[in-house]
């Protein structure tokens, strides 16, 4: 080879080396960029399940991100969400969905989840490296939140969700399915924990509707400039309250009892979400602590947004750090968390759930 086919042979490689991006570095980098809070929590699970659940996070957020796009028809994000999936599964190519993907991502979508569709094929070499059993695991979660998010993109609209029975399938669809997901990662993680898988995934059912009943709440405004809504006509109905001619920052009693009506129903699945956090031994604190700080975070959201429904804040950094320092004081003891739950969620309004969900758990 002359010599400068060699020097263009030199330059060609350190381009590559250059460009590489390592996959597990880039996962845990974008975590932070794309989720305040589970960047907070995740990284407390142990090392075994931490990248395992990164990897899952990220993987519905693509999802999520598709959903969300404003620039996409439903029937486009219907086939997205469909190829997607195809592209997880290793049926269709990764780079070329993402680079499809990517030139559709209007500039309403964050910019660090445009970063992280166009690594999506290295998000894949971390997917494809885990054990079969846990990539299946992931597999049929995402298999539930494309479908019923494509299901629900048909009628997606400002107007909101006909019906509560709607609103609980949606929230099942994209998170209550994630709660039975990190069910079957942790008895594979804990196999002790076997004989309690009923009543695991039956509280981990909750553990999802609670903290999607729960963002659903905090962002409703910033979804109504989008063009969506996910609260239930049925219910604004009962309080008298026509969604549609609101406006964020105007009070509203009426409304405020609707809201309060929901954020007790929220509050009623952060109960049994506390439930799921105590079947897990208390030797297992990482398990605990990522699932209780989800769970405190969440019900001081709900506490925000009670305070003020119509133009909720963020948590406190003051308001993060009072439940991280309280959960790790508190973790190995379960009447101490459950004495710490009470505080949190003191003057939050308590919703009965349905029969169905009042089934009595260990």
């Amino acid at each position: 080879m002359s010599a400068p086919a060699c020097q263009l042979e030199q330059w060609r490689l350190r381009a590559q080396s250059d460009a590489y991006v390592d996959p597990t570095r880039y996962q845990d980098e974008i975590l932070t960029r794309v989720s305040r809070s589970f960047a907070l929590t995740i990284p407390q699970l142990p090392p075994e399940l931490y990248p395992v659940v990164t990897n899952a996070y990220l993987l519905c957020r693509i999802a999520d991100t598709i959903e969300d796009e404003p620039g996409l028809t439903a029937r486009q994000k219907r086939q997205y969400e469909n190829a997607f999936l195809n592209v997880v599964s290793g049926e269709a190519d990764a780079q070329a969905f993402s680079d499809d993907l990517s030139e559709h991502l209007t500039d309403q979508t964050l910019q660090a989840e445009h970063d992280l569709v166009r690594h999506l094929p290295q998000m894949l070499t971390i997917f494809h490296a885990l054990r079969p059993f846990q990539q299946e695991a992931i597999l049929q979660c995402l298999s539930v939140m494309t479908q019923g998010m494509s299901e629900f993109q048909e009628n997606a609209g400002v107007q909101g969700l006909d019906t509560s029975e709607q609103l609980d399938r949606y929230c099942y669809c994209v998170a209550g399915v994630v709660g039975k997901l990190l069910t079957e990662l942790f008895i594979d993680f804990e196999p002790a924990l076997l004989p309690q898988r009923e009543n695991l995934h039956r509280l981990a059912l909750s553990f999802g509707m609670g903290l999607q009943l729960t963002n659903i709440l905090k962002d409703q405004w910033d979804d109504r400039l989008r063009g969506a809504c996910w609260l239930p006509r049925d219910l604004l109905a009962k309080h008298g309250v026509q969604f549609a001619q609101l406006k964020a920052g105007h009070n509203d009693p009426l409304y405020a009892q609707a809201v309060a009506e929901l954020i007790g129903t929220a509050h009623s699945h952060l109960q049994r979400a506390l439930q799921y956090a105590l079947l897990i031994p208390a030797r297992h604190s990482g398990i605990r602590r990522f699932l209780l700080w989800n769970i405190g975070l969440a019900l001081l959201t709900l506490r925000n947004v009670h305070k003020n429904p119509l133009r909720p804040v963020k948590v406190s950094h003051a308001g993060v750090a009072w439940i991280m320092l309280l959960t790790r004081l508190s973790q190995r003891s379960d009447s101490g968390l459950r004495m710490l739950y009470k505080i949190a969620s003191r003057a939050l309004p308590v919703t009965p759930l349905e029969a169905g969900w009042n089934t009595t758990c260990g």
